[in-house]
């Protein structure tokens, strides 16, 4: 008689909450950089997503009616859609694409923000990030916010009542991975909000890594769509996520200096 296992995963009693709304999948993934917007559909599809992250500044998604619409492949009734502030300087200039995001698409008030502070790196200028935060909040939007690795700036966009804080791995499309895990997992310690690592991720492994040291979710867009099989790499991106958490909920075993025999030589016949 047979007997089938079924994992936390799999029974619905481990999922992402954002703003109220249950998901299953705890990656969420960008549009950018894709060869077109077929490849973008397939890649999405692959990776179970269901937060799609869209850029207003660089994406059309209804207000330039003459160019391709990329809502014709990732459609709000299947995802949700995180508009960004991506390519924005200034906490004004945030502000203002999210409002344009708001009336694009009749209201919609989860947003995720971004507010850079130089062109090179990408790292985000953290006084004006928290400045827009502050009018965004007050404005009646629900904000995921990308930060530094810093946990005291974490906490403070907690305390502005951002519902999401998203802390860098390492500089944006770069690849690198987790350069500074104990930051990260300091973040989660004094969080009660969802935590989810933002840019840096490079592969699967990576992924799995922030999902081990006790984070809610990764988004990512680079990691995926800068691969030479973006379509082969959202899946492994995809069970890099699935795995990463069920450690993470299973409790890994301590690190030792010195060897521990898997099976114990007391007892034994001879």
């Amino acid at each position: 008689m047979s007997s089938v296992i079924t994992t936390p995963l799999e029974s619905n009693h481990d999922e992402l909450v954002i703003a109220g709304k249950r998901y299953r999948s705890r990656l969420l993934v960008g549009t950018g950089k894709y060869r077109d917007l077929e490849q973008t559909r397939e890649a999405i599809e692959a990776s179970g997503a269901e937060i799609v992250t869209v850029a207003l500044r660089r994406t059309n998604i209804g207000q330039n009616p003459d160019e391709p619409n990329l809502l014709s492949v990732i459609p709000p009734d299947r995802y949700t859609l995180l508009p960004n502030t991506a390519g924005c300087y200034t906490a004004e200039d945030a502000v203002r694409t999210c409002r344009l995001a708001r009336e694009l698409l009749d209201g919609h008030t989860l947003v995720k923000l971004e507010v850079l502070g130089d062109e090179k790196t990408l790292f985000p200028d953290i006084v004006a990030t928290l400045s827009a935060a502050k009018t965004l909040v007050n404005d009646g939007f629900d904000v995921m916010v990308y930060s530094n690795d810093d946990p005291i700036t974490a906490k403070r966009l907690e305390e502005i009542g951002c519902i999401a804080v998203m802390p860098l791995a390492a500089p944006i499309g770069s690849g690198l991975g987790i350069r500074n895990p104990y930051n990260i997992l300091s973040i989660i310690e004094n969080s009660q909000v969802p935590i989810l690592v933002d840019a840096g991720v490079g592969t699967a492994s990576d992924a799995a890594i922030a999902m081990e040291l006790g984070c809610d979710g990764v988004l990512m867009n680079t990691a995926i769509a800068a691969a030479s099989d973006p379509v082969l790499m959202a899946s492994a991106m995809k069970k890099g996520i699935e795995a990463g958490r069920e450690a993470f909920l299973a409790g890994r075993m301590p690190k030792k200096r010195y060897a521990s025999a898997s099976s114990p030589i007391d007892g034994t016949f001879f």
